[in-house]
């Protein structure tokens, strides 16, 4: 059975969430207890969410993008109606094979907007000539998404080597490796420019601190390479000590990248902030995803001063398993709980985050790429069949 055809059937079979002829507070529905600090992933204290619209609903730009990401979405879109959440989506589609950038210039000016997005990655073809941009960086510098939040921490009801994981990585999301600055002035000789600056290094150091003290969190690690990058990388590590300097109440390490990636396999618990620029933050975070399980378990957030864009923190398409029915749908979800509760709909979004808990270590519905048999289509059918389950169980106490 395809996806689609089987969203349809549980459309059917399933009905979104009212009582007494109107939508109500789910969590107050189904008893659901607010989240304590560390049982939640919010990241909204540094930018404002743009307010709800009118009759108190908020509209978010959809990009489905490529490989998974269509069907991901359709997914989260089919959840949310069951329900009841006050989000209406602007769909938004990108297609990453033009040269031209009109489709992504249409997002940009879509998120801009809504002030908020939820996207599947867009691939970036290493085939495609030199002037072609990466879309998911065009889209990220035009906003100015300076920071990248995941927060990778070990899943219920998954066997992974190590237990315990509860890793903030924080990575600096506009500059580094990743300015698409590159020329061959002598064939054969390319020169790939890597761009730090004094600016964005204050300021991704200081949202790390900022972050960790509001979370509870006790110890912030700076990851670099600046025993050989001492200029750019020295520069990165110089800022962050400044700034670390004014959170006397956290502890302050720094820790060389080709260490870091030894250190997480091995004593992975150890870490608990993890801040660091561009490209270390794509290798740590494709890391510490696997500590945990994979890619399709960990969410991942852009933030910027007026704009956020929420995301799988992997941020691989999944083309070869695409249409297929298998992809693994939690990364998403969180995801989307992650947007939810970046606009401040938190019993929504501790709702959905509980049902994906309780499917993953209750009921023990995995897909394949966790060691389970279940269907992308069967996980999201257990997720709403609980959320739908225990509001009849509400009512009938009510």
């Amino acid at each position: 059975m395809s996806p689609s055809s089987s969203m349809l059937m549980m459309s059917k079979l399933l009905k979104p969430v009212f009582l007494q002829s109107r939508v109500v507070n789910l969590a107050q529905v189904l008893g659901v207890p607010f989240s304590s600090q560390h049982g939640k992933t919010v990241f909204t204290s540094q930018i404002i969410p743009p307010p709800a619209r009118y009759g108190g609903r908020h509209t978010v730009t959809m990009i489905p993008g490529d490989g998974i990401g269509p069907e991901l979405l359709l997914n989260v879109r089919e959840l949310f109606r069951f329900s009841c959440v006050p989000v209406d989506f602007e769909v938004v589609n990108v297609n990453s094979s033009l040269t031209e950038e009109d489709d992504i210039n249409n997002a940009i000016t879509a998120i801009r907007r809504n002030g908020v997005a939820l996207k599947g990655n867009i691939e970036t073809n290493h085939t495609m000539p030199p002037s072609h941009k990466s879309r998911n960086n065009l889209l990220r510098t035009s906003l100015d998404l300076y920071a990248n939040v995941i927060h990778c921490r070990s899943m219920p009801g998954l066997q992974t080597r190590h237990k315990d994981i509860d890793i903030i990585i924080i990575r600096e999301n506009t500059e580094g490796e990743y300015s698409s600055l590159e020329h061959e002035s002598v064939p054969g000789v390319v020169e790939s420019l890597k761009i730090i600056t004094k600016s964005n290094s204050l300021r991704i150091a200081e949202y790390a601190f900022k972050l960790a003290r509001e979370q509870g969190r006790k110890k912030v690690t700076a990851v670099h390479k600046a025993n050989i990058m001492k200029l750019g990388d020295g520069l990165f590590l110089q800022c962050c000590k400044e700034v670390a300097a004014g959170y006397p109440d956290i502890t302050f390490e720094n820790m060389i990248v080709d260490n870091t990636t030894m250190q997480l396999v091995s004593r992975p618990n150890q870490f608990d902030v993890m801040v660091m620029p561009n490209l270390y933050g794509n290798v740590v975070s494709n890391v510490c995803a696997g500590l945990v399980g994979g890619p399709g378990l960990v969410p991942g957030a852009n933030y910027g001063r007026d704009y956020a864009v929420f995301e799988t923190a992997t941020r691989n398409t999944g083309k070869s398993i695409a249409s297929k029915n298998i992809a693994n749908p939690t990364a998403m979800l969180l995801a989307s709980c992650m947007m939810l509760d970046h606009l401040r709909l938190h019993d929504y979004a501790t709702l959905i985050r509980n049902a994906i808990f309780r499917t993953m270590n209750e009921t023990r519905m995995h897909t394949p790429d966790v060691g389970g048999l279940a269907t992308t289509s069967e996980v999201v059918q257990s997720i709403v069949k609980l959320i739908q389950e225990n509001s009849l169980h509400r009512q009938t106490v009510v």
